[in-house]
């Protein structure tokens, strides 16, 4: 469904991603792992033509990107980012709605629409339509974000690092409701993340970035056991250090 070939990208003369290729197939979660400025935001941008590729090509369905107008694309893409971005003088169920509108959906039909959307993520319209985003907690917000996302029924779902502001415990239940949407509603999605539990946990392959360059594309079961390099190795040590100290405490428990 979405094939990336040869993609790159430079600011001045310094190449932020390099020669990357890859293919996600329909119903998909790929997690694109990596410290910052390993290219991963740079490349899922490239996806919604927020910014246009300098080499390769993206394509969707088989059609490049750069042949459908910018907006029209958007508007078929689900877009989550960390700081959510909803408009604070509009409800909840207002900037759920802004997309349907701007295609001029019906007002039944988009009323429909964001009740069964909230109440997909956990937040029931009857509680939380009318209310202000400054009304909600840091994971509400994020959670009418992912359903502002999704209200026009695209079939691709982008998500750059959209729980990293996170306290650990919202963090976690929310891991959980983004991997149910993403089977509920049958979406493509790509999670920008740079937390490699995060990623073995919820992605069905998992691409690491490193300076631009992807190092490895493997589901999470073939990165444990056969990581690629030294650096793949290291970011999968870490994951089980973490583990191997849990089970530790649990023990002197």
């Amino acid at each position: 469904m979405i094939e990336l070939t040869g993609v790159g990208k430079r600011y001045g003369d310094a190449w932020v991603v390099r020669q990357v290729s890859m293919s996600i197939a329909k119903g998909e979660l790929i997690a694109v792992l990596g410290e910052s400025g390993s290219g991963k935001t740079t490349l899922v941008r490239m996806i919604n033509r927020l910014i246009d590729p300098d080499e390769g090509a993206v394509k969707i369905d088989g059609r490049d990107v750069r042949g459908v107008d910018p907006v029209a694309l958007r508007r078929t893409i689900g877009y989550v980012i960390q700081q959510v971005g909803l408009l604070p003088h509009l409800t909840v169920g207002d900037n759920v709605a802004m997309v349907p509108r701007l295609l001029q959906w019906t007002p039944e039909a988009t009323r429909t629409r964001v009740d069964e959307l909230l109440a997909l993520v956990g937040l029931p319209a009857a509680t939380y339509r009318d209310r202000y985003p400054d009304q909600l907690s840091g994971g509400q917000r994020q959670r009418v974000g992912v359903a502002r996302a999704v209200a026009a029924r695209p079939r691709i779902l982008l998500l750059d690092e959209p729980l990293g502001a996170l306290d650990p415990i919202t963090r976690v239940a929310l891991q959980d409701e983004l991997r149910r949407i993403h089977r509920e509603l049958e979406l493509t999605s790509i999670l920008v993340t740079h937390d490699m539990v995060e990623a073995l946990v919820l992605a069905d392959r998992i691409a690491v970035m490193l300076r631009g360059e992807l190092r490895q594309l493997a589901t999470p079961a073939e990165l444990v056991a056969n990581p690629a390099d030294d650096y793949v190795a290291q970011l999968v040590a870490m994951a089980r250090r973490q583990g191997e100290q849990l089970r530790e405490l649990g023990g002197a428990a």
